[in-house]
C-alpha cells in the first residue's frame, strides 16, 4: 500500500509539474536563457549571485569595478528599461575631449556593450535574470514589445506598397501625357520626371521606413552580426600614419572600448581575455581588425562581444595592438640535482 501511495503522489506530483510549465513555460524559457547568457557573458565579472568580488575577473578590472546586482535597495531605483539601455547600448569615449556624454549616458568603458552582440530578446533574458538577483520580477512586457515591432513591420510595409502604387500611378500618367504630346506635335516629348518627384519622394521615404521597420524586428530575434562576413582592411600607411593611429588606438583601447576591463598589459588589466604584451608578435592586424568588428564571426563561442567599432576605431586599435611587442618571459632556469 505504501509504495502504492507514493507511486500516486509522484504521479500527481508530476502533472503538477507539467501544469506549472505549460502555465509558465514562456517564463521558464525565458529566465533559463537568462540564466545561460549570464554565466556565459557576465558572470566572470559580476559573480554568480550578482556580488561583488565575487566573479574571477572582477578583483582585476580598473575602476569603476561592477556594481552589487544583488542589493535591492540600489538596483530597484533602476527601470526594466535602465538595465536594458546599460547593457545594450553605445560605448562613448570618455578622454577629455572625447564624446559628449549626457546625463542619462552610461559612460564607463569597463563594462563593455551587447548592442552588436546579443538579439533584443535576449538582452531583455539578462534583464529578467538580473531582476532575480536581487529579488525582482521582470515587469517590461517583452511579447507586447514583440507585438509592437511586428504591427510597425506591417503598417510600414502597407504605407510602402500605398506609396508605390501612387507613384506607378503618378509615373504612368507623366509617361502617357508625353506620349500624346509627342502623337499630337509629331516630335519626342521627354516626360516630366519634376511632376511626380513629390511621388517618388514618398515612396522612398516609405522604403527607408520598412527597412528600419524590418532591422529592429530582425535584430529583436537574431543576432545583429550573424552571417555579416567582415570584409579584410586595406592598413597601408606609412611609419607615421602607424604611430599616429595608434596613439588614437591606444586612447580608445583604455577609455572607450575597455579593453583592459578584460585584457592586461604589462600585468596589469583583467583576466577573461589573453594578455596582449606580445600582440604585435602573435596577431595579424588585418585578422585584430576582423576580430573587433565581429568577433562571433571568427568564433562563435567567444565572451567577447562586439562593441560596435567604427571602421575607423578598428583600424586604430589594430594599429596600436600591433606596437605591443614585449620581450618573451625567460623560462626559470631549471634546478640542478642534488650532488
Amino acid at each position: 500500500m505504501k509504495a502504492a501511495r507514493v507511486q500516486v503522489i509522484g504521479a500527481v506530483a508530476g502533472l503538477i509539474g507539467i501544469w506549472a510549465m505549460t502555465a509558465g513555460g514562456c517564463a521558464n524559457e525565458q529566465q533559463k536563457k537568462g540564466h545561460e547568457l549570464y554565466a556565459h557573458y557576465c558572470m566572470h565579472c559580476h559573480g554568480e549571485s550578482g556580488r561583488q568580488n565575487e566573479g574571477f575577473n572582477w578583483s582585476s578590472m580598473p575602476d569603476p569595478k561592477p556594481k552589487d546586482l544583488s542589493n535591492k535597495s540600489e538596483m530597484s531605483t533602476f527601470k526594466d528599461e535602465d538595465i536594458f539601455n546599460t547593457i545594450s547600448r553605445d560605448m562613448k569615449d570618455t578622454s577629455p575631449g572625447g564624446d559628449k556624454i549626457g546625463d542619462d549616458d552610461f559612460a564607463v568603458p569597463t563594462m563593455p556593450t551587447f548592442k552588436y552582440t546579443l538579439s533584443e530578446d535576449e538582452v531583455w533574458a539578462i534583464v529578467g535574470y538580473v531582476r532575480t538577483l536581487h529579488g525582482m520580477k521582470l515587469e517590461f512586457k517583452v511579447e507586447e514589445r514583440k507585438k509592437e515591432l511586428a504591427d510597425a513591420l506591417k503598417t510600414a510595409q502597407e504605407s510602402f506598397d500605398q506609396s508605390k502604387q501612387t507613384f506607378e500611378a503618378a509615373e504612368k500618367k507623366a509617361s502617357d501625357e508625353a506620349e500624346q504630346k509627342s502623337e499630337a506635335t509629331k516630335k519626342d516629348v521627354e516626360v516630366d520626371e519634376a511632376s511626380y518627384a513629390k511621388e517618388q519622394a514618398a515612396m522612398v521615404a516609405a522604403k527607408k521606413t520598412l527597412d528600419a521597420a524590418q532591422v529592429m524586428l530582425n535584430n529583436f530575434n537574431t543576432r545583429p552580426g550573424k552571417g555579416l562576413n567582415i570584409a579584410r582592411p586595406d592598413m597601408t600607411m606609412t611609419a607615421e600614419q602607424a604611430a599616429q593611429q595608434a596613439e588614437i588606438g591606444k586612447r580608445l583601447y583604455q577609455n572607450k572600448y575597455g579593453c583592459n576591463g578584460c585584457h592586461s598589459l604589462d600585468g596589469e588589466g583583467g583576466k577573461v581575455g589573453p594578455a596582449l604584451d606580445r600582440a604585435g608578435f602573435r596577431l595579424n592586424s588585418t585578422w585584430v581588425y576582423r576580430w573587433l568588428k565581429n568577433p562571433q564571426a571568427m568564433k562563435a563561442e567567444t565572451r567577447m562581444p562586439a562593441l560596435g567599432l567604427s571602421d575607423a576605431d578598428a583600424k586604430a586599435v589594430s594599429m596600436y595592438l600591433n606596437t605591443m611587442r614585449a620581450p618573451k618571459a625567460e623560462e626559470p632556469a631549471a634546478e640542478k640535482p642534488a650532488s
